[in-house]
């Protein structure tokens, strides 16, 4: 059984190697320890830092192409070199090293694919009221839009099964964290979530930047994510407005003509007519978009199956090139 922890870097030379001491370096269950950092183009020392501590792999990018990205190529590295279990955390040391074993534990017991970090939010110093609850409410909307009890949806610290990683896409520039637990909630993929512990803040979050950006951000990747699992029910919804609009338009104007008052409210039945056909081309696209989403399901599938013949090909599944050489080259 390997473990490859992974680690999202940029600009990170002045806390990586904290964080790098805090990982555990033994797991019971586990044969095998790793470590991973996606270098996501940064202009210092990180890279060197990294090396120097001893970290197996460097995922290596020319420049900042963003969290999601670098989340997804640090997913497909660990799965070209082996990995049973991959987990993901932080450079800045937030969340506490020896936490991961508590993170893994589910997965090597066969109850659970993905475990995703509690953070005791309510107790965490260096968060702001108003982002406690800014935290609060945007898991409790993932936990509707996902179908899943996971009670905080922006934690990075989680781990992946070998099979739910491959299951994995992430379609968003800004973040992971919402959009795989979503996605997981809809395909119905296993996961849960464990206490964990946070260390003191080494540096200010550089994903939540300020409030307003960070609530319209993450209301886009909610939605996004939200309407690409479920289209139909989403525009069905939405054309519900507008047709039951133009549906009391229209019973107000026949009653008005049936008690001879109808004259004179000929634009009441243009707006009528008007706000029905808004509704029912809603629902007819709702209904593309579902045609579009079960299509997309059956490409998931597929892209699921050749990721197994992908990653699985080699002895070990192992790569024959390192994984920044990879990256390099993806580059050009």
């Amino acid at each position: 059984m390997k473990l490859i922890i992974q680690i999202p870097c940029y600009n990170e030379a002045k806390t990586l190697e904290i964080a790098l001491n805090d990982l555990p370096k033994r797991i019971e269950g586990i044969d095998q320890i790793e470590y991973l950092i996606i270098n996501d183009g940064s202009k210092d020392a990180t890279v060197e830092v990294a090396r120097r501590w001893g970290v197996n792999y460097v995922v290596n990018f020319k420049r900042n192409k963003g969290l999601a990205y670098g989340f997804m190529a640090g997913i497909d590295a660990c799965l070209r070199n082996g990995a049973d279990i991959i987990v993901n955390t932080d450079a800045d040391n937030q969340y506490a090293g020896e936490d991961i074993e508590k993170l893994v534990r589910p997965i090597l017991e066969g109850k659970t694919d993905i475990v995703i970090g509690e953070r005791p939010i309510d107790e965490t110093k260096h968060f702001s009221p108003v982002k406690k609850k800014l935290q609060h409410l945007g898991s409790w909307v993932v936990r509707k839009a996902s179908n899943s009890d996971i009670p905080d949806a922006p934690s990075g610290f989680r781990a992946f099964s070998r099979d739910a990683a491959m299951r994995l896409n992430v379609t968003n520039e800004y973040t992971y964290t919402l959009e795989t637990i979503i996605q997981a909630g809809r395909v119905k993929i296993a996961q849960t979530s464990v206490p964990i512990r946070t260390n003191e803040e080494l540096r200010p979050s550089r994903l939540f930047k300020s409030i307003p950006s960070y609530i319209k951000k993450s209301v886009v990747t909610i939605l996004r994510a939200y309407i690409m699992y479920s289209p139909l029910k989403t525009f069905s919804i939405l054309s519900m407005i507008p047709f039951a609009a133009g549906l009391a338009i229209g019973i107000r104007f026949l009653v008005l003509f049936f008690t001879g008052s109808g004259n004179g409210h000929t634009q009441s039945l243009i707006l009528c007519a008007i706000l029905i056909m808004m509704g029912f081309m809603t629902f007819v696209i709702g209904l593309q978009a579902d045609l579009i989403a079960k299509n997309r399901k059956l490409l998931e599938d597929i892209q699921y199956h050749v990721r197994h013949i992908d990653y699985d090909k080699l002895p070990d599944a192992r790569p024959q090139t390192r994984p920044d050489k990879a990256a390099d080259e993806e580059e050009k």
